[in-house]
């Protein structure tokens, strides 16, 4: 199987495609999301490493602009990441370390999501190299001067405008002992994420076809993570809002009243029921 990596040009991404360049099966993916004048050089800085390698390139474009959402712009990489993944029958990679799970913890909870939210990177068909291993930033840092690797640095970085390098600022006085505490938890609620919806797609009809009175007076969350799961298999990926937005649909609407999914999807919810397929 091949192993897609999806290099950004920054520190972490590169000395990945450091460890990996000499394996055969590696093959090299960038996407420039067009958020800022430079990415364009980015690109073709990744573009010029893979050939020194050796590689196979692939690149994404996007056209989304300055002021798009962290999480807007990470849906459109993994989509074409995952797409790339498909076409050449591989499995996604990606750099990230101790320093980015906490990060990324830290600013859901600021944000208020869910418990999903302190399970951030969780993906199961995505290897999460220097984090599987309990790396932090400092290692990387270390390690690609002594390999002497060259790397593209994000300007928005500096930047005090973004929440996560606020929250960055802030999370740098914390000690080892503090982040490996963040990762041992996370580890535990990862599990935890695991066996719970191990348990919901035992319960999610097999047909897809679900009845409107088993919502009725059931807990919202439960709700959330039944109908979540149900989308899931129809490949629609859904915000928490989205998904309140269905519950509410489901026991209100009038009988046989069409609900627009994400996607351009659309369902019928008909008197008694409807259907996720």
């Amino acid at each position: 199987m091949k192993k897609v990596l999806a290099i950004s040009g920054g520190v972490d991404s590169m000395l990945l495609l450091h460890f990996f360049a000499h394996d055969k099966d590696t093959v090299v993916a960038h996407f420039d999301h067009g958020t800022r004048p430079s990415s364009a050089e980015d690109a073709e800085f990744v573009k010029k490493a893979a050939e020194r390698y050796g590689l196979p390139f692939f690149l994404g474009h996007g056209v989304l602009g300055e002021n798009i959402s962290e999480a807007d712009a990470r849906a459109a990489r993994y989509k074409f990441l995952k797409n790339v993944a498909k076409k050449v029958n591989g499995e996604i990679y990606t750099a990230h370390h101790l320093d980015d799970l906490v990060e990324s913890i830290a600013i859901n909870l600021v944000r208020g999501t869910g418990w999903r939210g302190l399970t951030p990177f969780y993906d199961k068909n995505i290897k999460r190299i220097f984090l599987e291993d309990g790396i932090d930033k400092k290692k990387i840092l270390k390690k690609a001067a002594e390999l002497k690797i060259i790397f593209r640095q994000d300007p928005t970085n500096t930047e005090d405008n973004y929440l996560r390098n606020r929250i960055r600022q802030n999370l740098s006085q914390k000690t080892k002992n503090d982040i490996q505490d963040f990762y041992n938890l996370y580890k535990k609620q990862c599990a935890l994420r695991k066996e719970i919806e191990k348990l919901i797609l035992e319960i999610l009809p097999a047909d897809g076809r679900y009845e409107r009175k088993w919502f009725d007076g059931m807990d919202e969350n439960i709700a959330i993570e039944i109908l979540r799961a149900g989308l899931m298999k129809m490949d629609v990926s859904a915000t928490r809002v989205q998904i309140k937005n269905l519950l509410k649909a489901i026991l209100e609407y009038a009988p046989e009243k069409k609900f627009n999914l994400p996607g351009g999807k659309m369902i019928i919810i008909h008197k008694h029921n409807f259907v996720l397929k």
